[in-house]
This record gives structure tokens, sequence and C-alpha cells, in this order.
């Protein structure tokens, strides 16, 4: 069975000349400045709203997040062996509090591939095209660099283009192998720009999904109150004169 520490020492063995290289930062281009997305970390208690938001995904896109056509029962797994406490599950919720995009920041366990760690992805379909997959990313950026990382992997079908253009944007060398690639991103230390831009972050998006949820109770409540006073009126409405 492949296991993400398997995949991330094969990366890192293929990749291994350009861990050795220096590090060259990417050319940026002048942008405006994106419009804040609150992303906040994932713990056990997001377990249902995960496992929802990945039996979601049509037959493609399961196939293009986990490298095969991942069945109902597989993903039943996977989410069940999620390890919170050793990776960084990140979310991105809507209104109506559905997890639209995620992200998986998966740590190496090989002893000496500790600095290591391996990105993955998902957004439903009705989310697309707002930028999601390239904020997940940046947000595990961080956080990795934070967390003492200085590699990231992500494994990928070359078919991905999607997810393979965020990786080359961020600077990334991919390197093909048929219908996989490999991007192996080099991440500078850690700084203090780095490590408070994170705790405000994480703060604005734990305010924001809290605001969310007493927003739907309130929905919720008023929408009952609703369908009790309309079997009211329908219930008068039948009584004889």
């Amino acid at each position: 069975m492949v296991t993400p520490s398997t995949l991330i020492k094969a990366s890192f063995s293929a990749g291994k000349e350009f861990f050795r290289a220096p590090v060259e930062a990417p050319e940026r281009v002048p942008h405006k400045a994106p419009v804040m997305v609150p992303i906040r970390s994932l713990g056990p208690s997001h377990g249902e709203r995960i496992e929802k938001h990945l039996l979601a995904l049509d037959a493609q896109d399961r196939y293009l997040r986990f490298g095969y056509a991942a069945s109902d029962e597989q993903i039943h797994r996977y989410v069940a062996g999620l390890n919170f406490e050793r990776d960084e599950i990140f979310g991105i919720y809507n209104r109506k509090l559905e997890l639209i995009a995620m992200a998986h920041l998966a740590f190496s366990i090989d002893p000496e591939l500790k600095s290591c760690a391996e990105f993955g992805v998902s957004v439903l379909k009705h989310a697309r095209g707002r930028g999601y997959g390239a904020r997940l990313f940046d947000r595990a950026v961080m956080h990795a660099r934070n967390d003492g990382v200085s590699m990231m992997f992500i494994h990928a079908l070359s078919e991905n283009t999607a997810m393979l253009n965020i990786a080359r944007k961020a600077g990334a060398v991919i390197e093909r192998d048929g219908s996989e690639s490999e991007a192996y991103l080099k991440l500078p230390p850690a700084d203090l720009d780095s490590r408070v831009t994170e705790i405000v972050e994480e703060q604005i998006a734990q305010t924001d999904y809290r605001l969310k949820v007493q927003a739907k109770q309130f929905w919720d409540i008023l929408a009952m109150v609703q369908e009790v006073r309309q079997g009211v009126r329908d219930g008068r409405d039948r009584m004889p004169i």
C-alpha cells in the first residue's frame, strides 16, 4: 500500500539534486492585493464535513485529487486515517457552512526526511475559478515554513494542469514522468512576518467561521419558525366553518 510517507521519500530521492541547489527567488509580477479569503485549520470535529466535501467530488475530480478513481469506501478510509495532530488540514467554508475547498499538508514521518511535506488540494466544481487552490497552497507554504519544513512536494497526474500551474507560479521545479509529475518547492526559513501573518490569518478565519455558524443558526431557527407558522395557517384553512 502506498502511503504519504512512501510518496514523500520517493519524491525526495528523485529531487535530491534540486534540494542541494542554491535557492533562487522566483520572479514576481506586480499585481493587485487579493481579496482576503478566510482559511482556517480543521480539526477532528470537521471530519464529517471533510468527508462530505470529498464524496461530492465526481469520478474525474477524485482521480485528479488522489491519483486514482477513489471509491466512497476508500474516501471513508482516507478521512478516518487523517492524523490531525501530525498533519495540517486547511479549509474554506461558504456562508452555508459548506466546505468548498480543502488542502492536506502531510508531514513526513521518515526521520531522514523530517523537513519535507506533501501538499494535496481539492475544490468543489461550483467554487472554481476564484483562486482557492492557490490561496490554500500559499497558506500551506506559510505554515510549512513556520513548522521548519524546507521542501514541499506535490505529486500529481500530469493532466492535473491546474495544480501544476499553482506550483509552477510559486517557483517549483516540475519533473514529468509519463502520466505523473513531481513538483519540488524549496521554502525559505520562517521569519517574524511569516509567523505573525499566520497567527493573524488564523484568528480572522476562526472569527469568520464563528460568525457563519451564528448566521446559519439564526436562519435555521427563522426557517423553522416560518414552517411552524405556515403549518398553523394551513391547519386553520382546513378547519370546517
